[in-house]
């Protein structure tokens, strides 16, 4: 059943005290502290791998292990926010977060930083769920797949800043400075959205934390179809951008030379990524989610078996490299959000547990799928290419299973009022 909305959003808001853009500034913030503990560490990559005298490719576990964190604690958040509200479990898990980011830079075997980088998504998974379900709290329909889309906006600038921000401290101190700065970015957050965002789960719908109403809230997630397929195939899709963030530093910084311009590169793709979800938050009202995040599924598919075709018959410069990138980047901007909104709109009435299970999935998941293709790197951008490829063949096929065969409309998808 198509979930309604209890009023317009302006109201909901205005009824908690806090304009739209700081309520969007704050969720995107929170998020964007995922983002950071990923990007900014993309250009020390060479540096830990020195100092623990390790390979390239096992210092991608850096990723992998704050994913694995990051991706199953969303279970446990997810019923816990149901249960107390978004408040207490938020602080918590930000808290996690802080401890584990100033140990890590204290960690003296590489497997004693995987350990604290895998704490670390525990408390941060925090974040996630909670942002989500905030947003589900007070939005329903396409008014919450633009705020969505501003979210993701927001939150997609940190993959422009924070490799610039972590080349710079490696420029001017050691890499375990990049720890401290994560450490200090999560408190100013943390002080912020306890001074100025308040509980957004209404008392009334605060559900039991006991075993069978949890149980039956996942059979709930679980047993809808469109949330479903459409969580597994973002889980899928997303793999591709995780093992872009595994392979960009040894892509573009070993591959193609570029060393301590990579992070210039990264901001290129990251840039166009942001403005399409701007440009998706502009007119996702007008056009509909499914119309906009199918044809972007439908383009990606096309785009990247191409590059594939043609990356394994030539040798392939920088240029045209990073003119894939441009062109395809942007699509992740018209997909994401609009995935996200289309999985969560049927599960409004458990919203925490319904962002936990749809986080769990996407983020283990795609993290997963982004590790197989990351191992696979040969020194060429092919395998990235061609996972990527893939990843959307996949994607396409579960969006089919989820819409009855039928793509880019649905009963459901109708305007909000």
């Amino acid at each position: 059943m198509q979930e309604k909305s209890t009023g317009p959003v302006t109201e909901q808001l205005a009824d908690m005290r806090v304009p739209r853009v700081e309520f969007i500034a704050i969720v995107a913030g929170l998020m964007a502290l995922n983002a950071l503990a990923i990007d900014i560490l993309l250009p020390a990559f060479p540096n830990i791998a020195s100092a623990y005298s390790i390979d390239g490719n096992s210092v991608q576990y850096l990723l992998l292990s704050y994913v694995l964190g990051f991706g199953s604690a969303q279970l446990f958040f997810g019923p816990i926010s149901d249960r107390f509200g978004r408040r207490i479990p938020l602080f918590i898990g930000l808290a996690i977060y802080i401890a584990c980011a100033i140990a890590g830079s204290f960690a003296p075997t590489f497997e004693l930083v995987l350990v604290f980088r895998f704490v670390q998504g525990l408390g941060a998974a925090a974040t996630r769920v909670i942002a989500l379900a905030m947003v589900r709290d007070t939005h329903s329909g396409r008014t919450m797949a633009s705020t969505m889309s501003l979210v993701m906006m927001v939150f997609m600038v940190v993959p422009i800043i924070a490799p610039f921000v972590g080349q710079g401290i490696i420029m001017i101190g050691p890499w375990q400075h990049i720890f401290w700065f994560m450490a200090l970015l999560a408190v100013a957050m943390t002080v912020w959205t306890a001074m100025r965002m308040p509980e957004t789960l209404n008392p009334e719908n605060r559900r039991e934390l006991a075993v069978g109403p949890v149980l039956r809230g996942f059979q709930l997630v679980v047993s809808n179809r469109i949330s479903l397929f459409y969580t597994v195939g973002t889980a899928f899709f997303f793999g591709s951008l995780f093992a872009f963030l595994n392979l960009a530093q040894p892509i573009l910084g070993e591959v193609y030379g570029l060393h301590a311009y990579f992070p210039l590169a990264m901001a290129v793709g990251a840039t166009f990524m942001s403005a399409a979800s701007f440009l998706n938050a502009r007119i996702v009202q007008r056009i509909g989610m499914r119309r906009l995040s199918h044809g972007a599924l439908i383009a990606h598919l096309v785009l990247s078996t191409i590059a594939s075709l043609w990356f394994f018959t030539h040798d392939v410069p920088l240029w045209l490299f990073m003119t894939v990138l441009i062109v395809i980047m942007p699509l992740f901007g018209l997909i994401g959000a609009n995935f996200n909104s289309i999985a969560m709109e049927p599960l409004g009435k458990v919203a925490g547990t319904a962002s936990s299970v749809l986080g769990f999935t996407q983020t283990v998941g795609g993290g997963l799928a982004g590790a197989a293709i990351g191992q696979a790197f040969d020194g060429t951008a092919l395998p990235l290419i061609a996972g990527s490829a893939l990843m959307s063949f996949i994607t396409l096929l579960l969006v089919l299973v989820a819409e009855k065969g039928k793509l880019f409309s649905n009963p459901g998808d109708a305007p909000s009022h």
